[in-house]
């Protein structure tokens, strides 16, 4: 159910984000959607989750890196500007899963 929260709560941050960018200040939109992906990682993501979650994080991130959606005319640039936000918050649950990781480790 908390995965569930997060995931809305991302969404409606990144299409507010994308579509209305002066609605909420950038600053406060990016650190909410890291704050989010970090709990999303913890809550959601298990050990056998992992390498699928980091694989969409780096094709979303590269997706939004490239603006691959811009080419659709009148839309896509929209469709870019939300896909944006997302890839920041699947990264940040990238940071979540390497220090789980290292600590997993270090426990041996």
């Amino acid at each position: 159910m908390a995965s569930r929260i997060i995931v809305s709560l991302i969404a409606a941050l990144a299409i507010i984000q994308g579509l209305t960018p002066d609605a909420i200040p950038a600053g406060l939109v990016s650190l909410a959607l890291v704050i989010l992906g970090l709990a999303y990682a913890v809550v959601a993501v298990g050990a056998d989750d992992e390498t699928a979650y980091l694989i969409v994080a780096l094709a979303v991130g590269a997706a939004a890196g490239a603006d691959a959606l811009s080419g659709i005319p009148q839309l896509g640039a929209h469709l870019d500007a939300i896909v944006d936000p997302i890839s920041t918050a699947l990264y940040a649950g990238v940071i979540t899963i390497l220090v789980k990781t290292l600590i997993n480790h270090l426990k041996g």
